[in-house]
């Protein structure tokens, strides 16, 4: 249980559930309440198999690649960092535009919901935790998608309750906390490269 909540918590801070919230709630200004719940639900699953896929499959993809699991930490993080900077300042990708047809996928899920960053510390993530664990990560993971689904699927009532104010605020502090992770995936992949053990 403490593996599956430190998980969780990392995973859903690491979805951004709030930033998404709010590019949802722009994209699908002129939408009914069925058609922006179905779209919620679309993006849901998208980002469901978006991550269970860069989560089971980082080992495979840094093997193809040739490239350490350390080497992926520190550039994973520094992407992770300007994401949360851009998160703290303001509102990242809120130019990723109004395209025609479904957006479920795209832009919500990608990028907004699982964006270069996400992709980056999902894939660390994965490769790194042992075989036992996996089950108990996947679940987690899946935990964090399902609750960013259920704030998708209630965005007029969240709206409603926090507010424009409110909800800046939420996607702000989550942009704090990703800096710490961030920091933290650096700081593991610099000791991990120079040998300093734990």
């Amino acid at each position: 249980m403490p593996l599956f909540l430190s998980v969780f918590i990392k995973f859903f801070f690491l979805l951004t559930p709030f930033f998404v919230l709010s590019m949802f709630l722009a994209l699908t200004k002129g939408m009914g309440a069925r058609e922006r719940r179905l779209t919620a639900v679309r993006v849901t699953l998208a980002v469901a198999v978006v991550t269970m896929v860069l989560f089971y499959f980082g080992n495979a993809i840094f093997e193809v690649f040739g490239i350490t699991v350390d080497s992926f930490r520190i550039g994973a993080g520094a992407l992770l960092f300007l994401s949360a900077v851009s998160l703290v300042r303001g509102r990242p990708g809120a130019d990723a535009g109004q395209g025609e047809g479904d957006i479920s996928v795209v832009p919500l899920a990608i990028p907004i919901a699982v964006g270069p960053a996400t992709t980056g510390a999902l894939l660390v993530m994965g490769a790194s935790m042992p075989a036992q664990d996996r089950l108990v990560g996947s679940g987690a993971l899946l935990a964090a998608v399902a609750c960013m689904g259920v704030v998708l699927v209630l965005s007029a009532h969240v709206r409603r309750l926090l507010g424009h104010m409110g909800i800046e605020i939420l996607t702000k502090l989550t942009g704090l906390i990703l800096s710490a992770l961030a920091a933290q995936i650096v700081f593991t992949g610099v000791r991990n490269f120079l040998g300093l053990g734990a």
